[in-house]
């Protein structure tokens, strides 16, 4: 009798934990989904070829975003060929080369840390350092530094789990033949989990074109249509401040839901560029 009441507490519980399981994945698909349709049904239809082609014109009152794509183009260039060299070398050395556990906690916490800040205090202490301290103004090389700072825990914690995955057999061998520290990590660990580090990398890339706080401190609003090095050097609106602006500011939804079906898009092609390339190079290591 006790165990009949036993199993039968047991399968109500399982019953209702598995109910609760499926009730929560049910409500974060249709949340994705929701938001993923609505947007792209609010967006598509007002995505012309005059629109992403042309540059605002305050004469004729026309709307171009333009000067927007080749803004968000130009940040995202400018962020990666810093935080790249900086996030990987910093990996590399806290995973291969430091030998104080220590300090390397204390970085490590430092740069969980880090990722947790919101996004307007990064701003804020951008605006001050780089455009007021450094007198580099607003401008879109601003702005690329301070998403250097937000971006460098990501690439850091992801190359960091992407090497310790790399087997120890593998390095030992290498030493074993007598090769050196920084040719073992070259050829040996590095093409290991280059998977990793790319998919690190491309979502990374996401998470720039997504950001909007730290860049209305730092980069501006401007709309005007600049060189890369010229571009760099002022200020200038990415896709997602273009968003805030139109429909904050001049209350163009038609616009802005255009903006957030194009960031959408995007989105979702880093999302499956960065799992066929991991998928592509895990495949190629296994080979």
């Amino acid at each position: 009798m006790l165990q009949k009441k036993l199993s039968l507490k047991r399968r109500i519980y399982v019953g209702t934990m598995r109910t609760l399981m499926f009730f929560s994945v049910g409500l974060t698909c249709a949340l994705v989904l929701f938001l993923i349709c609505f947007c792209l049904w609010r967006g598509l239809p007002n995505i012309t070829w005059k629109l992403l082609s042309t540059k605002p014109s305050y004469l004729t009152e026309s709307i171009g975003i333009l000067p927007d794509i080749l803004n968000t183009l130009y940040i995202v260039i400018a962020t990666l060929f810093f935080v790249l060299p900086l996030g990987v070398g910093a990996a590399i050395y806290l995973t291969e080369y430091a030998q104080n556990k220590r300090l390397v906690g204390i970085i490590e916490y430092a740069s969980e840390t880090l990722s947790g800040i919101p996004s307007i205090i990064y701003g804020l202490v951008g605006m001050l350092f780089f455009c007021q301290f450094l007198n580099m103004q607003t401008s879109l090389l601003a702005g690329s530094f301070t998403l250097v700072i937000m971006n460098l825990p990501t690439i850091m914690r992801t190359t960091q789990e992407s090497l310790k995955t790399v087997p120890q057999s593998y390095r030992e061998g290498a030493f074993g033949l007598g090769a050196g520290k920084w040719r073992v990590i070259r050829t040996v660990v590095l093409p290991g989990c280059v998977d990793g580090i790319i998919t690190g990398c491309i979502l990374s890339v996401g998470r720039i074109l997504g950001e909007s706080a730290a860049l209305l401190f730092t980069a501006g609003f401007a709309h005007a249509l600049n060189g890369f090095f010229d571009g760099l050097g002022s200020a200038g609106a990415t896709l997602t401040v273009a968003l805030y602006v139109y429909a904050k500011e001049q209350g163009e939804f038609e616009v802005a839901f255009a903006i957030a079906a194009l960031l959408m898009l995007l989105t979702l092609l880093i999302n499956l560029a960065a799992d066929f390339i991991g998928r592509m190079f895990k495949k190629r290591r296994n080979a």
